[in-house]
């Protein structure tokens, strides 16, 4: 069902931008809809409730797995340009912090791409922890073409991700780059066939709820912490995690449910 948050930012959210959110609490799932058709561009202001969003979709306990995703036929061709032109510098250079908030969201979020994924589409599904594409997907970041960069941290996660060549080519180059080798390079998940996005993504969900909810969010903040940490810092900080996850409930119930042959029910504390 869609969704309308009573929230701490009441004004904020009162009147969703270019998407919508629906919430499946017997599948444990939040969907984030990108809904502008044909393109699904993203407004300024969609940029700011989309972080709202993902804040409020974390405290929800209802919600175990969160998927971004676009009605119809692409998931974003990109930004709103004009709404560039109409902001401050000051303002602009933070917006690479409302993109970062599905990656500072505790619960796996899951992009499903088909069609276009550009720019502030694509950079966003960058911040995602897992991103399914379909085979005809286009994902790049087009910034060039207009005398620009990318500005919300799309080039330095592809850097991460898929090496310096491969980055300057796709960044210097405005290269649009298809599902299957985006999948080929590190960038995808996974990748089906168009037909299959919608069956791949439920799949994929529901193998996210088998898991620890503890154990998923603990993870998750170990491995973005790390990212940037020598070697024996990261090895650190999971072993402090791993150390305090042990005496929890999930733990116990994950391996008596191993001894005694069956299912674990997982709580997430």
């Amino acid at each position: 069902m869609s969704q309308s948050f009573d929230s701490s930012l009441p004004e904020l959210l009162k009147s969703l931008d270019g998407f919508r959110v629906e919430i499946d609490e017997a599948r444990e799932r939040a969907d984030i809809i990108f809904d502008r058709p044909p393109l699904n561009i993203v407004s300024m202001k969609a940029r700011e409730q989309l972080a709202a969003v993902f804040e409020e979709l974390d405290r929800n306990d209802a919600v175990r797995v969160i998927v971004l995703r676009g009605a119809g036929k692409n998931l974003s061709s990109g930004g709103e340009i004009s709404g560039f032109m109409e902001q401050t510098p000051e303002h602009v250079s933070r917006l690479a912090w409302n993109v970062a908030a599905a990656e500072r969201c505790h619960k796996p979020v899951v992009a499903a791409i088909r069609g276009y994924c550009f720019g502030v589409g694509f950079e966003l599904s960058l911040a995602c922890d897992f991103r399914i594409v379909s085979e005809d997907a286009l994902v790049g970041l087009p910034e060039q073409r207009i005398g620009m960069i990318p500005g919300s941290g799309g080039s330095i996660r592809l850097l991460k991700m898929i090496g310096m060549a491969r980055t300057k080519s796709m960044v210097m180059r405005s290269l649009r780059v298809s599902g299957t080798d985006a999948y080929a390079w590190g960038i995808a998940t996974e990748c089906v066939a168009d037909d299959a996005l919608e069956e791949a993504t439920d799949a994929f969900v529901d193998e996210l709820r088998f898991f620890s909810p503890l154990a998923q969010r603990t993870i998750k903040g170990v491995l973005n912490a790390a990212e940037d940490a020598p070697l024996h810092v990261g090895i650190e900080m999971e072993g402090q995690a791993y150390g305090r996850i042990r005496s929890s409930e999930d733990f116990a119930e994950g391996v008596a449910s191993f001894k005694e042959k069956r299912k674990a029910v997982f709580k997430g504390r």
